[in-house]
């Protein structure tokens, strides 16, 4: 097991430390990042910090077409590889002591502190520096609103604690920004309009042209400030706008300033609308600093009411599973069906910033549990929405149906590997099994008849057409893949993507097969033969002497070894070895096989599922942020109970401790729904298959209790585990038959049964 990398002190509700950490500065910037599902940052100062760092501010839908950068180009290859843009810098405040910059890479700090609230969202960061004469402390207060979403808030106080100080301090909005994973190093910002207008400074910024045919973005923000100052001095430069405040403290006085700042997109107002918008908006959220913080606490309260899931005797855990939801609430709360969930949120650049098929997998069955309805269902639209483009890739890879992008803003694949863009199409699976997850947990069939099937069935004659048939073997296999273990590329017959190719075939028939007189779509019986023959003849790789799944048709034939043999020194594999080493070990880099047990759990007796768990656990590295959580879960189901909780501690705490050393580049966002499902669907054991809302749970050695909510089917419930009983409170809706211990009981109020 990697040595933890701990920065931030353990609370059960806040990322706090009193250590600036110059060496793990971009790790600190990760860990206090901040978002409203509009826009978001890393944890930045607000003033200059010439040491290593990243700063990076990011929006919601704002995205650059980067052109494709491959040593070889092949047929198919998308033309652009879409990525999340840095934005316009809102939170700079240079500050300046005796005309001397504060610069915290460089000068000594005392009384550091930096907090990060989880309750509410706000960031509080508060230090004490020496320049001549002058002692001052500096609090900085920063929160980005859930209520309105468009507004920033920066409060800043300087308190003279010896000597004379003047101090100066030049706020800015700054869009001279760039992408540190830009492929040709290029600008994607150009300026369009900049000045002030009384105590309003706005700057206008749109991206620049590309060879492809995409929208461009423009941006408007405006900031005002108020605050008791002796002079304000305003500024123009290229890409930027600023004003200057000055105050004379003596000991034991102290200033404040306040910087609002409003956003808005073209994703929601034309450009030449912008400006009057930005000054309406200031207009309309003209209350005081308080009033807004008590709305985001009341807002982020409401939240956490529905969502939180309580631990005790563990605060290590609790910090875990409060810092990932509330990073991912922060990320994405469902409002804009045109949005998904990032793998890095606004926490960084990495990965493009774009769509990936962990939403469907790991996100989705969080937020039917912990949120309305309408939330997933604006997932699903999401992907609805662009049916189009996904036929679009299907037919540059020659194949009918669409293909779902493995890395998309629109629909579009851009994505520039090879064996991801080419190979690793289970993803498309994942799509499909979402619109499942969903129909069966909420039991609303409205979307399935129509938008659902039209989906399905598209997806559904991409794998009819992906397939070939074996004369030989007389069946049907699929060559050339990558699994969900992309330690492996380019081969045969994945387990895992077989089965849920053949499962897409079988969901998409049968349902078209009930609803055929409702539905959209129409589906030949010469097209319906086709595919129960595939259903009928699809190729499973198993050993029966080992009674395994084989995860590819040669997977058996690699030296068969535990993780335990590996050097300390080795980990992570993909930071020490070379990627052909990778290729030819038979070391897994997340679930594979174990994937589709997860998926499919009620097809598989418990025999299958110990067998393969135990074959397939001690070869994973564990190096996906994805991996822990799904085998939590099995574990937990398969009464191993210790490997559950350490895989849980992996999922919830993956970031705060750095598990795989690249928190860096940002959090890991969509696996955070992970420490979620290893204590729901883990612990608790709550399955939803068959119409049968089930549990069976247990309580971790080291835990005192544990306790959630779920939404399911128009109820609300409260689940509370401890170390004698299980109780069910039934909060709101009609009475409700549970499936628990392998028994059926009615819960009409509250439940209370004996821990087993």
């Amino acid at each position: 097991m990697k040595q933890v990398q701990r920065l931030f002190d353990i609370d059960p509700w806040k990322i706090r430390t009193s250590a600036l950490d110059k060496q793990n500065r971009r790790l600190q910037e990760s860990l206090t990042s901040i978002g409203n599902g509009y826009m978001g940052m890393r944890g930045n100062f607000e003033e200059t910090y010439s040491g290593d760092h990243h700063q990076g501010t990011y929006l919601a839908g704002i995205w650059y077409p980067d052109k494709t950068r491959v040593g070889w180009w092949k047929n198919g290859y998308p033309d652009y590889f879409g990525k999340v843009i840095n934005a316009i810098d809102f939170l700079q405040m240079k500050l300046f002591i005796n005309d001397v910059e504060v610069d915290l890479a460089k000068q000594a700090t005392l009384d550091f502190s930096l907090e990060l609230n989880m309750q509410n969202g706000v960031l509080t960061r508060s230090f004490t520096v020496v320049l001549g004469d002058a002692k001052v402390r500096f609090t900085f207060e920063r929160f980005l609103s859930i209520v309105k979403q468009e507004l920033a808030l920066i409060h800043l106080t300087a308190e003279c604690l010896d000597g004379t100080a003047t101090i100066k301090i030049i706020s800015k909005l700054d869009n001279d920004v760039r992408n540190e994973d830009s492929n040709y190093e290029e600008m994607f910002w150009v300026e369009k309009e900049r000045g002030h207008k009384d105590d309003l400074s706005f700057l206008t910024t749109q991206t620049v042209p590309n060879a492809f045919g995409i929208e461009r973005f423009s941006v408007t923000a405006g900031m005002r400030h108020f605050g008791e100052t002796s002079s304000s001095l305003q500024h123009d430069g290229e890409l930027e706008v600023s004003e200057e405040f000055t105050w004379q403290l003596e000991t034991g006085q102290s200033a404040e300033l306040e910087k609002r700042v409003v956003i808005v997109t073209s994703r929601d107002i034309p450009e030449a609308q912008q400006r009057e918008k930005v000054t309406d908006l200031f207009a309309n959220y003209d209350c005081s600093y308080q009033e807004l913080l008590q709305e985001q606490n009341a807002a982020w309260a409401k939240r956490w009411e529905l969502a939180d899931v309580s631990i005790t005797g563990d605060d290590e855990a609790q910090q875990g599973i409060r810092f990932n939801l509330f990073q991912l609430f922060s990320t994405y709360y469902g409002e804009d069906e045109r949005l998904n969930i990032g793998p890095k949120g606004f926490t960084g650049e990495k990965y493009g910033g774009a769509t990936y098929w962990d939403t469907e997998a790991y996100a989705v069955p969080m937020y039917l549990a912990i949120a309305e309805p309408e939330v997933t269902k604006n997932l699903l639209k999401y992907r609805h929405n662009q049916l189009p483009e996904a036929h679009v890739n299907a037919e540059k890879q020659g194949l009918k149906g669409a293909l779902y992008p493995m890395v998309t803003f629109t629909g579009i694949e851009c994505h520039n590997e090879w064996e991801i863009t080419f190979e690793e199409i289970h993803r498309n699976g994942s799509i499909a099994y979402a619109i499942y997850n969903y129909v069966n947990y909420t039991g609303d069939t409205a979307y399935l008849k129509k938008e659902g099937l039209e989906v399905l069935t598209e997806i559904a004659r991409f794998w009819a057409d992906r397939v070939h048939y074996s004369k030989r073997n007389q069946c049907y296999m699929i060559h050339g893949v990558t699994g969900p273990n992309e330690y492996e590329n380019n081969i045969n017959n994945n387990w895992y993507t077989n089965t849920i190719a053949a499962w897409v075939l079988r969901y998409t028939l049968d349902n078209y097969l009930n609803y055929q007189e409702e539905t959209t779509v129409s589906i030949s019986r010469e097209e319906q033969a086709h595919w129960q023959d595939i259903i009928d003849h699809m190729y499973y790789p198993k050993d029966e002497e080992l009674g395994v799944f084989v995860q590819h048709d040669t997977f058996l034939d690699k030296e068969l070894k535990p993780v335990s043999e590996l050097k300390a020194e080795e980990r992570p594999l993909n930071q020490h070895w070379s990627w052909d080493k990778i290729l030819r070990s038979c070391f897994i880099k997340q679930a594979d096989v174990l994937q589709g047990i997860y998926y499919f759990n009620d097809q598989f007796t418990t025999e299958e599922k110990l067998r393969n768990f135990d074959f397939y656990e001690p070869m994973t590295v564990h190096e996906s942020s994805l991996s822990a959580s799904i085998h939590s879960v099995l574990a937990a189901e398969l009464g191993k109970e210790e490997k559950s909780v350490e895989m849980y501690q992996r999922t919830a705490r993956l970031d705060l401790d750095n598990y795989n050393n690249d928190t860096e580049d940002g959090l890991h966002i969509t696996s955070m729904t992970g420490s979620w499902l290893a204590i729901v669907q883990g612990f608790a054991q709550m399955k939803t298959f068959n119409e049968q809302l089930s549990f069976a749970p247990f309580l971790p050695k080291a835990w005192k209790s544990y306790a959630f909510h779920i939404n399911y089917r128009g109820r609300l419930l409260a689940i509370t585990v401890d170390e004698t009983n299980v109780v069910f409170t039934l909060k709101a809706g009609d009475a409700l038959e549970l499936f628990v211990y392998g028994e059926t009981v009615q819960l009409k109020d509250e439940l209370r049964l004996s821990v087993q």
